[in-house]
């Protein structure tokens, strides 16, 4: 390999060049600066609950022992589709993430509130050396054309989003937001972490409760639907057997009142037949209610409770951007660029007795 690529000459050749090393240095840390300094602050809160997984898991000591070697049979006998394991998988869905934009956002002083969307679109820090030429773009822009989606999106709130049909500004919205909110499973304690990154530290506090939230009343309403649709339909079955039964009643108990006095055996038939259809719908009336106590007991059953392990609380200290780290790593990258570039003479050679060898 030194017979054809001589590390020493590329050495010398950049001891030579060590001048453009330094002016190339001098540039990358004004441009790195200029880039990262205006780059405005980020904090993170995270959040730390252990989900109910439903129905109770066969194996539970088999369970635990496979979670050491990275094997997760947990969920194999729970009849709920949507595990823990899932969650991650949710969070970067469409649906769920339109549905945190109707989240009410509140100032530390009380004084605003909004929902998070339109403190996504009207009350984020930009970086303004790119706010600079962006300002000057849109005003280039401006001068040929008339842009009126503008003014429908400053109207445009959170409740506004349609999932099914999202404009490119909005689709870019959520691929920020997905970004932005992590949920991140642990398979050998089952316990999902969730954080949120927001250049407020109060609003990132505020947020990972209010996702929380979210997703559990996500999975409450997923985890409970078919009991509730059970529910309600007992509940209107009751309700229309406890109005034939009343109504059976009263026809029983008006012609008895009418016949009180009457011994033919053919009223006393009626009667009999009255008082039989009478007591038909008791029963199918009490059975219903039966029916319709257990379905309550369902939902409540279904209804799966969430305990919190880490309570979000609001940061203290940013968690970025790393200037300093951002900046060594220019430095690094133009620095590997430069001996690249003053290397490519060693290159052609190698390339080219390479292809004599060949011949």
């Amino acid at each position: 390999m030194d017979k054809y690529f001589n590390i020493s000459n590329v050495f010398a050749k950049c001891k030579e060049k060590k001048k453009n090393f330094f002016v190339g240095w001098l540039v990358t840390i004004i441009v790195s600066v200029i880039w990262v300094l205006p780059q405005p602050r980020y904090y993170v809160s995270q959040m730390s609950l252990a989900p109910e997984t439903g129905e109770a898991k066969e194996g539970g000591g088999l369970s635990s022992i496979a979670s050491n070697f990275g094997i997760n049979i947990g969920g194999i006998a729970s009849t709920d589709a949507i595990y823990p394991q899932l969650y991650p998988e949710l969070f970067k869905s469409t649906n769920f993430m339109v549905g945190l934009m109707t989240i009410k956002i509140t100032s530390e002083d009380g004084k605003s509130t909004m929902d998070y969307y339109t403190y996504l679109t009207k009350h984020q820090k930009k970086n303004s050396f790119l706010a600079f030429f962006s300002l000057i773009g849109k005003s280039i822009k401006g001068l040929f054309s008339v842009d009126e989606s503008n003014n429908k999106n400053d109207k445009k709130v959170g409740t506004d989003l349609n999932p099914f049909k999202l404009s490119k500004k909005d689709m870019s919205l959520i691929e920020d937001v997905q970004n932005k909110i992590q949920c991140i499973y642990n398979k050998k304690n089952d316990v999902i972490s969730i954080s949120v990154r927001d250049q407020d530290p109060y609003i990132s506090a505020l947020l990972v409760d209010s996702v929380t939230a979210h997703l559990q009343t996500f999975i409450v309403e997923y985890r409970t639907k078919k009991a509730k649709v059970d529910y309600e339909y007992y509940k209107k079955i009751t309700a229309e057997s406890k109005r034939a039964y009343e109504i059976a009643r009263q026809k029983y108990a008006s012609f008895v009142d009418a016949n009180q006095e009457v011994t033919l055996q053919s009223v006393k038939a009626v009667e009999d037949d009255l008082e039989n259809e009478m007591q038909l719908k008791y029963n199918m009336y009490s059975a219903m209610t039966t029916r319709l106590e257990t379905a309550m007991a369902k939902v409540q059953e279904n209804t799966p409770a969430f305990t919190v392990l880490n309570n979000s609380t609001v940061p203290t200290k940013p968690a970025g951007p790393k200037r300093s780290r951002f900046v060594l790593g220019m430095l690094i990258f133009i620095t590997f660029i430069m001996i690249i570039w003053y290397s490519k003479d060693e290159f052609k050679l190698l390339i080219r007795n390479s292809e004599n060898k060949e011949e």
